[in-house]
């Protein structure tokens, strides 16, 4: 019988679910990766690429590169060979194998005590708990090597470091020092790694498509599972929000039509009521009444943003969350529309232009956005950034109101399927507001088009198409907030909703 390999990440796909490791095994061609696999992968590419140079700049250049060409037999030796041969210097991407599992690490590092430090690098903000299992994994496997191992992180993004000279990245990351703290990690391994073969020698495991589905990280199987399973209810008890669908599901009930009503409180027993009755809970008079001070000229609001991990302008830090575009309606009592529009696309740092432009919205009234935490953060960092502005961009940070709380109150309908975002409410009140007529699409696709048209290689063209897409997909969400506004308020005929 075939004895598979293993890794590090295949034993994190094993510890999330079974079923998940088989198939990467087996039917590799039954995934399907989300929009953003892509870009976290570069992502994390970019920040082990930094990690490494920092290593080696701290040792005056020295530093050795494992390379896996033309197999991973070849890093094996390379490491063997470097490691005979008494190196005194970083690697980067050791490779080693104990009991068919083989790990590259990410640092390593001479201790200067003729041991070694050991860092495993991650873009994320701290050390979660299977970067622990991954650390524990690398450790297990170098000490069955013989490796002398005198320390072990993991080397996670320090979001406390702000950029202060192009190109100076050192305080980018922060070790969390789990030498003495991977004990239970570490007694584990040799009943994973079992576990793991066992699953990958056997038939393809049974699962139920549940919380592990999306943690720690989201299934590229999902949908191959869901389409596996019988045929579920229409309506099932998911769409109760807040969870409180998991309860009836761990009960056995799946279907939200056999949920006891009389069990369910708040926003639950309304989606429960209005998914059952089919007719949409509506209130438009507490509606008016929640927005009834919202004062005139009222101004709705919209940005889009692109946060970097390596920070990439003066004064930001990492994950930043820098505002590229924005659109804004003016609305003036009775009647009256004035369009004001932001958009970068040159790849310079966006925020004071930014900033300006929305010094130049009206000074009074309702600042209105959907989800306006977000907006208000936005703002309130440009504030921070620029103290000749702030006086003005503060002023409109207090006068933000927010869509999203009437909207959760006052409106549902059984379409949205516990959701309130904005796109699973407009089908509900205009369904011909249809983004998927966009080339932009979500947030998402507007990061990943800002990224496109701030790139060296695209054309003049290109950038007036993508220029033009962005400015079609901002104004559709700030028209839907309109839309959705106006519906609450109004008295709907919901018949045969």
């Amino acid at each position: 019988m075939r004895r598979h390999g293993l890794s590090k990440s295949k034993l994190t796909s094993y510890a999330q679910c079974p079923k998940r490791l088989w198939l990467q095994v087996h039917r590799p061609d039954a995934a399907a990766y989300d929009d953003g696999a892509e870009a976290r992968f570069a992502a994390g590419h970019a920040i082990g690429d930094e990690a490494c140079r920092q290593c080696s700049a701290r040792h005056d250049g020295a530093g050795v590169m494992v390379e896996a060409e033309p197999t991973l037999a070849a890093a094996l030796a390379t490491t063997a060979a470097l490691l005979a041969a008494g190196h005194d210097a970083p690697i980067y991407e050791a490779t080693f194998e104990h009991d068919g599992v083989l790990v590259r690490c990410d640092v390593l590092e001479p201790d200067g005590a003729g041991g070694w430090h050991m860092a495993e690098v991650k873009s994320s903000t701290r050390a979660r708990d299977y970067h622990r299992a991954d650390l524990a994994t690398q450790l297990w496997v170098a000490r069955a090597n013989g490796m002398a191992v005198s320390y072990a992180a993991v080397r996670h993004v320090d979001t406390s470091f702000v950029l202060q000279r192009e190109g100076e990245l050192d305080g980018l990351f922060a070790d969390a020092d789990l030498t003495h703290d991977l004990a239970d990690e570490l007694a584990a391994v040799p009943a994973l790694v079992a576990g793991a073969r066992a699953t990958l020698a056997g038939a393809e495991p049974a699962a139920v498509p549940g919380d592990q589905c999306d943690a720690p990280f989201a299934c590229e199987f999902d949908a191959y599972c869901r389409a596996a399973l019988l045929p579920g209810p229409e309506w099932p008890v998911e769409v109760l929000p807040n969870g409180a669908g998991k309860k009836w599901r761990t009960a056995g009930i799946a279907d939200v039509f056999a949920v006891d009503a009389g069990e369910l409180k708040g926003n639950a027993r309304r989606v429960h009521a209005a998914t059952v009755s089919g007719a949409p809970d509506h209130d438009a008079a507490g509606a008016r009444a929640a927005m009834a001070d919202w004062a005139y000229p009222r101004t709705w609001l919209d940005f889009e943003t692109i946060a970097h991990v390596i920070p990439r302008w003066i004064g930001t830090r990492p994950y930043e969350q820098v505002p590229f575009q924005f659109t804004a309606i003016v609305e003036e009592n009775g009647g009256g529309d004035t369009l004001h529009e932001f958009l970068s696309l040159d790849g310079t740092d966006p925020r004071r232009a930014c900033a300006e432009a929305l010094c130049r919205l009206p000074r009074e009234g309702a600042v209105i956005a959907y989800n306006a935490s977000f907006e208000r953060g936005v703002i309130d960092k440009l504030a921070a950034a620029f103290p000749d502005l702030a006086p003005a961009l503060e002023r409109l940070s207090e006068r933000l109101v927010d869509l999203l709380p009437v909207t959760r109150t006052h409106w549902y309908h059984r379409d949205q399927r516990g959701s309130w975002s904005i796109k699973a409410v407009l089908p509900t009140i205009a369904p011909h507001m249809d983004y998927a007529m966009l080339e932009v699409k979500h947030g998402g696709e507007a990061q990943d088009a800002w990224a496109e048209a701030a790139a060296d290689g695209c054309t003049p063209a290109r950038r007036a198409a993508l220029d033009a897409a962005l400015r079609a997909y901002c104004r559709q969400d700030v028209e839907a907030m309109r839309i959705v506004a106006r519906a609450l308020v109004e008295t709907l005929n919901t018949e045969g909703a």
